[in-house]
């Protein structure tokens, strides 16, 4: 048992960084942070109009991908794997996101030319 834990705190110290309470908390008040930024723009913005629609999605969908990227990376503990495995999983994710980006073009083509014979 005592090897198992010598044999993690190794790994960790190979990649240059461990997780520490301190680092939880970092990254805790990090997204946090982005959490009251995405709530400002809701209640804020977007309902008087200052920002469009556009605009205020556009902020959505960046604030939340570094928000997947703390949470993937740090509480997933993906920063503190080999190069191998991170590139595995985000070649994955690439192909899972492109499918469903496809999939979804190709059912509104359908929907709209089927309704459109009759």
């Amino acid at each position: 048992m005592a090897t198992e834990h010598i044999h993690d705190h190794a790994h960790d110290e190979e990649h240059g960084e461990t997780m520490t309470r301190s680092k939880i908390w970092q990254v805790f008040f990090y997204l946090l942070g982005i959490t009251c930024i995405e709530f400002f723009i809701a209640l804020y913005l977007k309902p008087k109009g200052i920002l469009g629609l556009g605009p205020s999605n556009f902020a959505y969908i960046i604030l939340t991908l570094v928000k997947a990227f703390y949470i993937v990376a740090y509480f997933m503990h993906l920063k503190f794997e080999r190069l191998a495995f991170k590139t595995g999983i985000i070649i994955s994710f690439i192909f899972i996101v492109y499918f469903i980006v496809l999939m979804l073009a190709e059912g509104s083509y359908l929907n709209i030319h089927m309704f459109n014979m009759g």
